[in-house]
């Protein structure tokens, strides 16, 4: 198999993620729920996922750090824990739902008022809109950090600027650029950072979280069991344990820290160069092609390495069937979950083919993917 969906997960894991996660289920207990040697290694090695990933987005403290499930749990507990009733929030087109529904909820549920800034037919945000629509009194802004749809990235420093301003603070949705683009969070300016563990961050499915700046209290989307104040009627208000009720995927964290360990060692830049020459290189084959549309600002000097594109009038569907079954190619067709941005981009009926690369793809794997295109178009 090619496998071309790493905007969905990545499949291809450093091989001390394997490692990691079997030498946790073989030895691992439960994370602060005792004395013993089990607990105690998972106690550790959460401690010690939690520094990595404070260093990886600039966290100001390792307790500040918070595990979830995935990104979109993680969304969730940002978003319900900081919206009150009647407050104004503003998005933008470029979202997946696993902000927008959050964002609908509050809005049916709390009388939360929503704004979205918009987005051009190549999926580029209108930062002109989104400065009219923030204004004093605006509770926060949710915004992505790269579209999982067309690659392009957002001036997270610009939307922040404009948010801070009139005392908004910034979540961003970093599901697709932790790992191979710096997120560091005091430098983009985001108030919290969401991110999965089982994209860029080459970790196990079932992992993520959130980073908190300093001063930002999100009440609990959970409460139950913490390990620690069992007689409180209420969740522990000390961080990360307001967030984390219930045993965590200790196992998962085990893996997701051992990878976080090898992008140390490699380096995110060279994760980001080495997807982006097989981006740009895939671009190139194809963007010519008659028949073809492809879809993004592909000007940008950074973009997530992700091309989306159409094949005439086919189905995505048709054509992501056509690469599996003839050329055992894996992409992605449809929507994406990403609605808003189907209407911007005119493919609401069409949906696009999502080729997204991963630091473990080839140039061999590329090439068969441009002959592969070429053909169809043909």
């Amino acid at each position: 198999m090619i496998y071309l969906d790493n905007a969905a997960t990545t499949m291809r894991k450093p091989q001390v993620v394997v490692d990691a996660v079997v030498e946790a289920l073989q030895g691992m207990g439960n994370a602060s729920r005792g004395t013993s040697e089990a607990s105690l290694v998972a106690t550790r090695a959460d401690y010690v996922a939690r520094e990595r990933l404070a260093r990886l987005f600039g966290c100001p403290r390792a307790d500040h750090v918070a595990f979830c499930s995935n990104s979109t749990e993680a969304l969730n507990l940002a978003l319900m824990g900081l919206v009150r009733p009647e407050d104004h929030v503003v998005s933008t087109d470029l979202e997946h739902n696993s902000v927008l529904r959050p964002l609908y909820r509050l809005r049916d549920e709390r009388g939360v008022r929503l704004d979205f800034a918009g987005a051009d037919g190549e999926g580029r945000l209108d930062y002109d809109a989104l400065e009219r629509l923030v204004v004093d009194g605006t509770r926060l802004v949710a915004v992505t950090h790269g579209s999982n749809v067309t690659g392009n990235m957002v001036d997270v420093r610009r939307v922040a600027d404009v948010a801070h301003a009139h005392g908004a603070l910034v979540v961003l949705d970093a599901s697709q650029t932790a790992g191979a683009h710096d997120v560091d969070m005091g430098r983009l300016g985001a108030d919290v950072v969401c991110f999965t563990g089982h994209k860029g961050l080459m970790g196990p499915q079932g992992t993520g979280g959130l980073c908190l700046a300093e001063g930002v209290d999100v009440a609990p989307l959970k409460v139950g069991g913490t390990g620690v104040k069992s007689f409180l009627e209420s969740q522990p208000d000390e961080y990360p344990t307001r967030l984390e009720a219930g045993t965590l995927n200790n196992h998962g964290i085990a893996g997701l820290s051992a990878a976080l360990g090898w992008l140390e060692e490699l380096g995110v830049e060279v994760v980001r160069t080495r997807e982006g020459l097989l981006m740009r290189r895939f671009w190139e084959g194809v963007r010519s092609v008659d028949g073809v549309r492809v879809y993004g600002d592909f000007g940008q000097a950074e973009r997530c390495a992700i091309v989306a594109l159409n094949v005439r009038d086919h189905s995505s569907s048709a054509v992501s069937d056509e690469l599996s079954q003839r050329w055992g190619i894996a992409t992605r067709p449809g929507a994406h979950c990403a609605p808003r941005m189907h209407r911007a981009l005119g493919t609401v009926e069409q949906g696009v083919v999502r080729f997204s690369f991963s630091y473990f793809n080839t140039e061999d794997e590329v090439d068969v993917a441009i002959a592969a295109v070429r053909e169809l178009a043909a």
